[in-house]
């Protein structure tokens, strides 16, 4: 269904950051897919995230401090662990960190506000997609990490989401296999 207002849905796929290289958005084109990213459920108005952009020298300094970090924890690490870890944010050309901002005293619980930051980077991912990009949402121990949070100047009542790798694939990428619908999908009837 090409001409399909869900094609972008039913054609999303995740392109592995290893595989994205130049360009990704810049410009014009980057601050509608912000924008349009920031366009999530929120309830109470909260506005429960943030992003923080990574690029160039910034992402390759970034990716050298959380090879130190990882190296202080295990000094046994080897070198292939240490060099994975150096440019686990190298391939893409943009990396955004999305970020959950947890109003506790609020009425709206944190996992709504959690949710609604999820929302931006999926949307992310489905605008990237949309504008002709790649994209993949990664985690990984650097989003749970304290150091790390404190490294990207997070506040005590903010979280890493996750971190949004976005440019262009360079490879095809294969779908993989979906759930079929009636395994996920029942209407309730009232006992």
């Amino acid at each position: 269904m090409p001409d399909s207002p869900l094609a972008v849905l039913q054609q999303r796929l995740s392109v592995p950051s290893r595989q994205l290289g130049a360009p990704a958005p810049e410009g014009d084109a980057l601050r509608a897919l912000l924008q349009a990213a920031i366009r999530v459920p929120d309830h109470g108005k909260l506005v429960p995230f943030r992003l923080i952009a990574l690029r160039g020298e910034a992402k390759r300094a970034f990716g050298e401090r959380l090879a130190a970090l990882a190296l202080a924890r295990d000094p046994a690490m080897s070198g292939a662990k240490q060099e994975k870890e150096r440019n686990r944010y190298a391939h893409a050309p943009l990396v955004l960190v999305v970020v959950a901002r947890i109003a506790q005293d609020s009425k709206v619980p944190p996992i709504e506000q959690q949710l609604s930051s999820g929302c931006v980077a999926y949307n992310l991912l489905l605008g990237a997609q949309a504008l002709g990009y790649g994209a993949q949402w990664l985690t990984g121990w650097a989003a749970y990490d304290a150091e790390v949070a404190t490294l990207l100047g997070l506040a005590p009542n903010e979280k890493i989401t996750g971190f949004v790798h976005i440019g262009t694939p360079q490879a095809e990428v294969p779908e993989r296999e979906r759930p079929a619908l009636e395994e996920v999908y029942r209407e309730w009837t009232p006992a």
